[in-house]
């Protein structure tokens, strides 16, 4: 049973979510700030990846609506590429279109939170929403 550390990937900051194929279900963990490089976010991802005993990395790839790649999805897939071989862990990409639009749906749905917080929430919710479409897609690849 594979765990996956779900990435939304953003210049400033990471959303990072977690999640197995074993439950078949995505939790989101956390922010951080990026810290530029793939280098030093692979320091702050290490205690984590311990800590929940990780796996392999999924990291949403932002494809056009018209399904075509642009500069965003060639800068992810080096960062991703870099990050992958930093940590030792094998890595996939996965669709992210619409996972922002995802994760604001949800956060609407809480009137409670502050702008403040659904920001602070956002991409961990975003990381949430990307990993459990490649959580669900590997599922349906396997027919259960």
């Amino acid at each position: 049973m594979p765990r996956y550390l779900g990435i939304d990937h953003g210049s400033k900051r990471l959303g990072l979510a977690v999640g197995d194929t074993d439950m078949g279900l995505a939790t989101p963990l956390k922010q951080l700030d990026s810290s530029g490089t793939p280098q030093g976010d692979a320091a702050q991802f290490r205690p984590l990846i311990e800590e929940y005993g990780i796996d392999a990395i999924v990291i949403g790839l932002p494809i056009n609506m018209d399904d075509t790649e642009g500069d965003q999805a060639k800068l992810v897939r080096r960062y991703g590429e870099a990050l992958a071989k930093e940590l030792g862990l094998p890595l996939e990409f996965y669709d992210e279109r619409l996972s922002s639009a995802a994760a604001d749906s949800l956060l609407n749905e809480r009137e409670e939170l502050t702008m403040k917080k659904r920001k602070a929430r956002r991409d961990a919710l975003a990381a949430k929403t990307i990993l459990q479409g490649f959580l669900d897609h590997r599922r349906d690849e396997v027919g259960g």
